[in-house]
């Protein structure tokens, strides 16, 4: 399967707009933004676990990044409630669920495959001050990416033309780019060379945004 597999291509995707499908564990669905691959995929995907929902332990041999957009995230390493970043690197190994439900944004099969960093954030607990009304917290950098996470106060403007492709994912409030708005949980990827110029609506917006990757972008290695 592929979708939205032209990372030369700006695309722009809805949440509200794309439907629930299924995965194979009952009571976890997910809606697809882009995808390389069958149920072993380059994915880029919002996933929502039903309450008492689970998946089979598993190893990540690609690698998973995810953030929890609300609810509680579960493993056996502990809870992970909503504003949670997390990392967990090739030959990292959970049994993720949700006692309560919860919904999460994950990317997998995109990492260094010698990346062995595995760690944890909540992402509001890193911000500086703002600076124009907008406070910037560098989550992860490495030589392949720059992820960050922003809060951007009402009528802010947020620029970035940074190398290497340009992912944006609306956590909370909205945006607007050109005579585009998006909403909570929109997503946004740019390919190389298009500088992103956002403007903040009425309720301000938090934004994660991942940099530089898109040279890397590859089909997973089975």
């Amino acid at each position: 399967m592929t979708l939205n597999s032209d990372f030369s291509a700006r695309v722009l995707m809805h949440s509200d707009d794309i439907d629930w499908q299924a995965s194979p564990m009952k009571g976890v669905d997910r809606r697809m933004l882009d995808r390389i691959g069958g149920e072993v995929a380059r994915a880029t995907s919002i996933v929502r676990y039903a309450p008492g929902s689970s998946f089979s332990a598993h190893t990540h041999t690609g690698g998973e990044e995810f953030i929890v957009l609300d609810g509680v995230f579960q493993d056996e390493h502990g809870d992970y409630p909503a504003g949670t970043y997390v990392r967990n690197p090739p030959t990292s190994q959970h049994t993720p669920g949700s006692q309560d439900g919860c919904t999460i944004f994950v990317k997998l099969w995109q990492f260094d495959p010698q990346d062995r960093v595995q760690f944890r954030k909540t992402m509001a607990d890193t911000l500086p001050e703002p600076v124009g009304g907008v406070a910037t917290a560098v989550l992860h950098e490495d030589t392949r990416e720059v992820v960050t996470y922003s809060q951007l106060e009402a009528g802010a403007h947020m620029t970035s033309q940074a190398p290497g492709g340009i992912e944006a994912l609306v956590i909370g409030g909205s945006l607007s780019i050109g005579g585009d708005v998006l909403q909570r949980h929109d997503w946004l990827r740019l390919p190389e060379g298009d500088p992103l110029s956002v403007v903040a609506g009425p309720d301000g917006a938090q934004i994660w945004i991942k940099t530089g990757h898109l040279p890397f972008a590859k089909p997973p290695v089975i």
